[in-house]
């Protein structure tokens, strides 16, 4: 997408939309999290966050010179710029605020939470040309460093904590339970899209939590703009939509997840019963 100094809502959901249709490996994980947090304002200045990401870029490549390259500099590097230069931190004071999901906020404060963060690491990673991807771990969002067959494994939220294994089991226990074990799944990496829909779906569970399903319900419209087939949102966006009356929209919502759905998903059965009862109360008012 080109950079606009000023972009308003409407640029924000055309350029979702289009990234709807992209190939993962093309998405550009900040641009499209600096126009998710576009999506609840009118227009806004978004240059200067591109600008503030690009300068951490540099200053963290700056540190890194090919005489002076190995793992353990690079995630020197990362730690020196993100947290003691510029003091990103997690949020632990007002964790649920759903400012700590915007990233326009999170540069703004300084702070928020671990997939917020996250994206902002992988970011500034990425434009340093390194292999740093984000993973799939329970509760707790976390990123890899690959380099010259060496690997370590970062926490954005806790000051860019290097974790070791111990420090992996307990962040699982406490987001899964005391019998919760670490499995190769919870080292797989995600992909740029699944990132993004983290970020979304943290903010869309805060939402539904303070009793906003109205903003809720935004939230997984703009999910759905960058990520049109995923089923699971079209249910969501459905039922929303009859909870709020609006049982047209609510019908193809629904009828869209049927679509998109495996027929041996549980949820087929009650969904399409459902859309049934929502066409006989649409008829018959």
């Amino acid at each position: 997408m080109t950079a606009h100094p000023v972009m308003t809502r409407q640029q924000a959901q055309e350029y979702l939309r289009h990234v709807g249709m992209q190939d993962d490996c093309e998405i550009d994980l900040a641009e499209v999290a600096l126009a998710l947090a576009l999506l609840d304002r009118r227009e806004i200045a978004a240059d200067r966050y591109r600008r503030h990401i690009a300068m951490l870029a540099a200053e963290v490549a700056a540190l890194v010179t090919p005489a002076r390259d190995s793992l353990a500099c690079r995630l020197d590097a990362i730690h020196r710029v993100m947290v003691e230069q510029n003091g990103y931190q997690g949020d632990t004071a007002s964790y649920d605020d759903p400012q700590n999901l915007n990233l326009m906020r999170v540069i703004d404060r300084r702070k928020g939470l671990p997939v917020a963060l996250g994206i902002l690491y992988l970011q500034v990673t990425r434009l340093c040309g390194w292999n740093v991807v984000g993973l799939n771990f329970p509760g707790h969002f976390l990123i890899r460093f690959e380099y010259a067959g060496a690997r370590a494994i970062m926490d954005p939220f806790n000051a860019g904590q290097v974790r070791s294994v111990p420090d992996l089991r307990d962040l699982l226990k406490a987001a899964a339970g005391l019998d919760a074990e670490l499995m190769p799944d919870h080292y797989a990496s995600l992909t740029n899209r699944d990132v993004l829909l983290r970020l979304q779906n943290n903010l869309k569970m805060r939402l539904l939590n303070a009793n906003r399903p109205d903003r809720a319900l935004d939230t997984i419209e703009g999910m759905l703009l960058f990520a049109p087939d995923e089923a699971l949102l079209w249910r969501e966006a459905g039922i929303l939509q009859a909870h709020f009356h609006n049982l047209a929209q609510a019908i193809v919502a629904l009828e869209k997840f049927l679509a998109l759905a495996h027929p041996r998903d549980p949820m087929v059965g009650p969904t399409a019963l459902f859309v049934q009862n929502l066409k006989l109360r649409l008829r018959f008012p």
